[in-house]
């Protein structure tokens, strides 16, 4: 798998389940016919409620991959794709140092 690229660059015989996602919401007419602010406010909804999963104990698998949904959505309002984020993000930390203080990770530069 490629560290330093954007996207994976070979094809694959199948669609992925975020090219899936991204039919599904083409197909209702939520990437054109919705807004970044709306799928903002629809992503929040969907935190909260894995976070009232997380507070009592519940699996959080359908939570999280709501948020994916929405998050996937708001990618392609933008003309990204979900990939190509987390690929933006993963070269962002990558080289990241830091450590874990009260259960969160801090960055180097912001331990104080």
């Amino acid at each position: 798998m490629p560290t330093d690229t954007l996207a994976i660059d070979e094809p694959t015989a199948y669609p992925s389940v975020f090219d899936l996602i991204e039919d599904w919401a083409d197909d209702r007419n939520i990437i054109e016919g919705s807004s970044p602010q709306s799928q903002f406010v629809k992503l929040i909804e969907e935190v909260g409620e894995l976070a009232s999963d997380i507070a009592k104990g519940r699996d959080v698998a359908d939570s999280i991959g709501d948020a994916v949904v929405v998050l996937t959505i708001l990618a392609a309002q933008h003309d990204y794709t979900i990939e190509e984020c987390a690929w933006i993000a993963y070269n962002e930390i990558k080289e990241r140092k830091g450590r874990v203080i009260d259960g969160i990770f801090v960055k180097e530069e912001d331990i104080v």
